[in-house]
Protein backbone atom coordinates (compact mmCIF):
# COMPACT_ATOMS: atom_id res chain seq x y z
CA UNK A 1 0.00 0.00 0.00
CA UNK A 2 1.18 3.17 -1.00
CA UNK A 3 2.19 5.91 1.40
CA UNK A 4 0.37 9.62 0.81
CA UNK A 5 2.78 12.12 1.22
CA UNK A 6 1.76 14.87 3.30
CA UNK A 7 4.25 18.01 1.98
CA UNK A 8 2.47 20.65 4.27
CA UNK A 9 4.30 18.69 6.72
CA UNK A 10 7.36 21.18 6.16
CA UNK A 11 6.02 23.78 7.13
CA UNK A 12 5.82 21.99 11.30
CA UNK A 13 9.54 21.94 11.06
CA UNK A 14 10.20 25.51 9.72
CA UNK A 15 10.80 27.23 12.98
CA UNK A 16 13.23 24.27 13.42
CA UNK A 17 14.97 25.27 10.09
CA UNK A 18 14.99 28.30 10.76
CA UNK A 19 16.54 28.16 14.39
CA UNK A 20 19.17 26.08 13.32
CA UNK A 21 19.92 28.46 10.15
CA UNK A 22 20.36 31.05 13.04
CA UNK A 23 22.13 29.04 15.52
CA UNK A 24 24.56 26.84 13.22
CA UNK A 25 24.81 27.86 9.24
CA UNK A 26 25.50 31.75 10.31
CA UNK A 27 28.37 30.59 12.83
CA UNK A 28 29.85 28.42 9.95
CA UNK A 29 29.77 30.94 7.41
CA UNK A 30 31.79 33.37 9.38
CA UNK A 31 34.13 30.62 10.16
CA UNK A 32 34.46 30.13 6.24
CA UNK A 33 35.00 34.13 5.80
CA UNK A 34 38.08 33.56 8.08
CA UNK A 35 39.32 30.42 6.98
CA UNK A 36 39.90 32.53 2.80
CA UNK A 37 40.25 35.48 4.10
CA UNK A 38 42.59 37.78 7.05
CA UNK A 39 41.95 40.83 8.61
CA UNK A 40 44.22 43.73 10.18
CA UNK A 41 41.07 44.61 11.93
CA UNK A 42 38.13 47.25 11.30
CA UNK A 43 36.69 44.86 9.67
CA UNK A 44 38.72 44.87 6.36
CA UNK A 45 39.78 41.45 5.22
CA UNK A 46 41.20 40.69 2.02
CA UNK A 47 41.68 37.08 -0.09
CA UNK A 48 44.42 34.11 0.86
CA UNK A 49 43.07 31.23 -0.61
CA UNK A 50 44.20 28.15 0.91
CA UNK A 51 47.27 29.76 2.39
CA UNK A 52 45.60 28.83 6.07
CA UNK A 53 45.01 25.69 5.14
CA UNK A 54 48.43 24.98 3.85
CA UNK A 55 49.71 26.10 6.84
CA UNK A 56 47.42 24.02 9.02
CA UNK A 57 48.30 20.94 6.63
CA UNK A 58 52.48 21.33 7.27
CA UNK A 59 51.99 21.99 11.31
CA UNK A 60 53.85 19.33 12.84
CA UNK A 61 51.24 20.81 16.10
CA UNK A 62 48.06 19.53 14.14
CA UNK A 63 49.37 16.28 13.23
CA UNK A 64 50.39 15.22 17.07
CA UNK A 65 47.37 16.43 18.22
CA UNK A 66 45.30 14.13 15.13
CA UNK A 67 47.13 11.36 16.17
CA UNK A 68 46.66 11.33 20.03
CA UNK A 69 42.78 12.27 19.60
CA UNK A 70 43.07 8.96 17.29
CA UNK A 71 44.89 7.03 19.87
CA UNK A 72 42.09 8.04 22.47
CA UNK A 73 39.23 7.56 20.28
CA UNK A 74 40.35 4.17 19.95
CA UNK A 75 41.34 3.13 23.17
CA UNK A 76 37.88 4.19 24.89
CA UNK A 77 35.74 2.21 21.89
CA UNK A 78 37.62 -0.91 22.57
CA UNK A 79 36.47 -0.26 26.41
CA UNK A 80 33.40 0.84 26.00
CA UNK A 81 31.65 -1.29 23.26
CA UNK A 82 32.82 -4.41 24.85
CA UNK A 83 32.42 -2.85 28.49
CA UNK A 84 28.97 -2.02 27.57
CA UNK A 85 27.57 -5.27 25.98
CA UNK A 86 28.57 -7.10 28.88
CA UNK A 87 27.22 -5.00 31.77
CA UNK A 88 23.83 -5.08 29.22
CA UNK A 89 24.37 -8.97 28.78
CA UNK A 90 24.13 -9.25 32.68
CA UNK A 91 21.41 -6.63 33.76
CA UNK A 92 17.87 -8.29 34.51
CA UNK A 93 15.15 -8.15 31.61
CA UNK A 94 12.35 -8.01 34.42
CA UNK A 95 11.37 -6.99 37.49
CA UNK A 96 12.45 -4.23 40.10
CA UNK A 97 15.77 -4.96 39.95
CA UNK A 98 15.50 -4.12 35.97
CA UNK A 99 14.23 -0.97 36.73
CA UNK A 100 16.98 0.33 39.49
CA UNK A 101 19.50 -0.85 37.14
CA UNK A 102 18.54 1.55 34.10
CA UNK A 103 18.41 4.23 36.70
CA UNK A 104 21.58 3.73 38.09
CA UNK A 105 23.00 3.29 34.48
CA UNK A 106 21.48 6.67 33.67
CA UNK A 107 22.79 8.34 36.67
CA UNK A 108 26.68 9.52 34.64
CA UNK A 109 25.19 10.76 31.89
CA UNK A 110 23.08 13.40 34.00
CA UNK A 111 26.38 14.52 35.30
CA UNK A 112 27.42 17.91 33.03
CA UNK A 113 30.52 17.11 31.68
CA UNK A 114 32.56 20.13 33.90
CA UNK A 115 31.41 18.49 36.79
CA UNK A 116 32.58 15.19 35.62
CA UNK A 117 36.21 17.05 34.76
CA UNK A 118 36.24 18.46 37.96
CA UNK A 119 35.11 15.08 40.08
CA UNK A 120 37.97 13.45 38.31
CA UNK A 121 40.31 16.25 38.87
CA UNK A 122 40.00 15.79 42.01
CA UNK A 123 40.04 12.02 42.64
CA UNK A 124 43.22 12.07 41.28
CA UNK A 125 45.32 14.60 42.94
CA UNK A 126 47.84 13.07 44.83
CA UNK A 127 47.41 15.05 48.26
CA UNK A 128 43.46 14.68 48.50
CA UNK A 129 42.33 12.36 45.70
CA UNK A 130 41.47 8.97 46.80
CA UNK A 131 42.84 7.43 43.50
CA UNK A 132 46.03 9.60 43.57
CA UNK A 133 46.73 9.29 47.06
CA UNK A 134 45.96 5.59 47.41
CA UNK A 135 48.35 4.97 44.34
CA UNK A 136 50.70 7.32 46.30
CA UNK A 137 50.84 5.47 49.28
CA UNK A 138 51.41 2.61 47.94
CA UNK A 139 54.80 3.72 45.58
CA UNK A 140 52.68 4.67 42.73
CA UNK A 141 53.97 7.72 40.68
CA UNK A 142 50.20 8.93 39.74
CA UNK A 143 50.97 12.58 39.66
CA UNK A 144 48.82 13.52 36.97
CA UNK A 145 50.46 17.16 36.39
CA UNK A 146 53.63 15.64 36.13
CA UNK A 147 53.41 11.92 34.73
CA UNK A 148 52.01 11.64 30.89
CA UNK A 149 50.95 7.95 32.03
CA UNK A 150 48.92 8.94 34.47
CA UNK A 151 47.12 11.67 32.53
CA UNK A 152 46.35 9.24 29.88
CA UNK A 153 44.88 6.88 32.27
CA UNK A 154 42.79 8.97 34.19
CA UNK A 155 41.45 10.92 30.95
CA UNK A 156 40.52 7.28 29.58
CA UNK A 157 38.60 5.74 33.14
CA UNK A 158 36.93 9.60 32.87
CA UNK A 159 35.40 8.72 29.74
CA UNK A 160 34.79 5.08 30.19
CA UNK A 161 32.87 6.06 33.58
CA UNK A 162 30.65 8.19 32.07
CA UNK A 163 30.29 7.04 28.93
CA UNK A 164 29.80 3.32 29.02
CA UNK A 165 26.37 3.87 30.51
CA UNK A 166 25.19 4.80 26.70
CA UNK A 167 26.41 2.14 25.07
CA UNK A 168 24.31 0.00 27.91
CA UNK A 169 21.67 1.49 27.69
CA UNK A 170 21.71 1.45 23.94
CA UNK A 171 22.59 -2.90 23.72
CA UNK A 172 19.72 -3.51 26.56
CA UNK A 173 17.29 -1.67 24.18
CA UNK A 174 18.34 -4.21 21.52
CA UNK A 175 18.35 -6.96 23.64
CA UNK A 176 14.85 -6.31 24.88
CA UNK A 177 13.74 -5.95 21.20
CA UNK A 178 15.32 -9.88 20.80
CA UNK A 179 11.75 -12.24 20.40
CA UNK A 180 11.37 -15.14 23.07
CA UNK A 181 11.14 -17.79 20.22
CA UNK A 182 14.89 -17.45 19.61
CA UNK A 183 15.90 -18.16 22.84
CA UNK A 184 13.72 -20.88 23.31
CA UNK A 185 14.84 -22.61 19.89
CA UNK A 186 18.31 -21.79 21.01
CA UNK A 187 17.24 -23.87 24.22
CA UNK A 188 15.62 -26.43 22.43
CA UNK A 189 19.07 -27.27 20.41
CA UNK A 190 20.86 -27.34 23.58
CA UNK A 191 23.07 -24.03 22.37
CA UNK A 192 25.81 -23.12 24.62
CA UNK A 193 25.95 -19.32 26.01
CA UNK A 194 28.14 -17.99 23.56
CA UNK A 195 26.59 -19.80 20.93
CA UNK A 196 23.33 -17.66 21.60
CA UNK A 197 25.77 -14.85 22.04
CA UNK A 198 27.17 -15.39 18.67
CA UNK A 199 24.42 -16.58 16.27
CA UNK A 200 21.46 -14.98 18.03
CA UNK A 201 22.06 -11.51 20.22
CA UNK A 202 24.82 -10.27 18.37
CA UNK A 203 23.50 -9.99 15.24
CA UNK A 204 20.59 -8.32 15.95
CA UNK A 205 22.87 -5.76 18.45
CA UNK A 206 24.46 -4.39 14.95
CA UNK A 207 21.85 -1.50 14.13
CA UNK A 208 21.61 -0.21 17.77
CA UNK A 209 25.91 -1.11 18.28
CA UNK A 210 26.67 1.05 15.15
CA UNK A 211 24.93 4.01 16.29
CA UNK A 212 26.63 3.41 19.38
CA UNK A 213 30.38 3.54 18.18
CA UNK A 214 29.17 6.52 15.84
CA UNK A 215 27.83 8.23 18.55
CA UNK A 216 30.83 7.51 20.94
CA UNK A 217 33.31 8.23 18.36
CA UNK A 218 31.57 11.36 17.61
CA UNK A 219 31.35 12.63 21.41
CA UNK A 220 35.48 10.99 22.09
CA UNK A 221 36.97 12.92 18.66
CA UNK A 222 34.83 16.70 20.31
CA UNK A 223 35.87 15.73 23.34
CA UNK A 224 37.11 19.29 24.96
CA UNK A 225 35.60 20.30 28.28
CA UNK A 226 36.71 17.14 30.24
CA UNK A 227 40.00 16.69 29.67
CA UNK A 228 40.89 20.60 30.19
CA UNK A 229 39.53 20.10 32.83
CA UNK A 230 41.48 17.40 34.32
CA UNK A 231 44.78 18.42 32.88
CA UNK A 232 44.47 20.66 30.90
CA UNK A 233 46.33 19.41 27.88
CA UNK A 234 49.49 18.53 29.87
CA UNK A 235 51.33 17.25 30.93
CA UNK A 236 53.41 19.36 28.50
CA UNK A 237 51.34 18.68 25.26
CA UNK A 238 50.41 14.70 25.98
CA UNK A 239 46.87 14.89 26.42
CA UNK A 240 46.20 18.38 23.46
CA UNK A 241 43.59 16.98 21.86
CA UNK A 242 42.34 18.41 18.53
CA UNK A 243 39.85 20.41 19.94
CA UNK A 244 42.03 21.39 22.84
CA UNK A 245 44.40 22.85 20.15
CA UNK A 246 42.07 24.37 18.17
CA UNK A 247 41.09 26.48 21.24
CA UNK A 248 44.52 27.35 21.87
CA UNK A 249 45.06 28.33 18.53
CA UNK A 250 41.83 30.91 18.22
CA UNK A 251 41.82 32.12 21.48
CA UNK A 252 45.01 31.69 23.13
CA UNK A 253 47.08 32.52 20.34
CA UNK A 254 44.40 34.51 18.47
CA UNK A 255 45.24 33.26 14.79
CA UNK A 256 41.72 33.51 13.81
CA UNK A 257 42.69 32.24 9.98
CA UNK A 258 44.12 28.99 10.93
CA UNK A 259 41.55 27.81 13.25
CA UNK A 260 39.16 28.47 11.09
CA UNK A 261 41.09 26.46 8.22
CA UNK A 262 41.65 23.68 11.45
CA UNK A 263 38.16 23.84 12.16
CA UNK A 264 36.48 23.54 8.71
CA UNK A 265 38.87 20.39 8.01
CA UNK A 266 37.65 19.02 11.78
CA UNK A 267 34.28 19.22 11.01
CA UNK A 268 34.41 17.99 7.89
CA UNK A 269 36.51 14.80 9.01
CA UNK A 270 33.61 13.93 11.41
CA UNK A 271 30.83 14.56 8.48
CA UNK A 272 32.72 12.36 6.24
CA UNK A 273 32.80 9.38 9.33
CA UNK A 274 29.28 9.91 10.15
CA UNK A 275 28.14 9.93 6.75
CA UNK A 276 30.31 6.38 6.68
CA UNK A 277 28.16 5.30 9.49
CA UNK A 278 24.69 6.31 8.11
CA UNK A 279 25.63 4.56 4.89
CA UNK A 280 26.62 0.89 6.71
CA UNK A 281 23.03 1.34 8.91
CA UNK A 282 21.20 1.92 5.45
CA UNK A 283 22.49 -1.17 3.84
CA UNK A 284 22.23 -2.93 7.32
CA UNK A 285 18.38 -2.11 7.21
CA UNK A 286 18.09 -3.03 3.93
CA UNK A 287 19.52 -6.52 4.01
CA UNK A 288 17.54 -6.93 7.52
CA UNK A 289 14.48 -5.96 5.09
CA UNK A 290 14.93 -8.23 2.29
CA UNK A 291 15.77 -11.39 4.84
Amino acid sequence: MDKTQNNRAWFMVLPVLLLVAFSAILPLMTVVNYAFNDTFGNNVFFWVGLEWFEEVLQSDRMWEALQRQLIFSAAILAIEVPLGIAVALAMPKKGIWASVCLVLMALPLLIPWNVVGTIWQVFARIDIGLLGNALGQIGIDFNIGQNATAAWVTVIMMDVWHWTSLVVLLAYAGLQSIPDAYYQAAKIDQASRWAVFRYVELPKLKGVLLIAILLRFMDSFMIYTEPFVVTGGGPGSTTTFLSIDLVKMALGQFDLGPAAAFSIMYFLVILLVSWAFYTIMVNLDREERNE
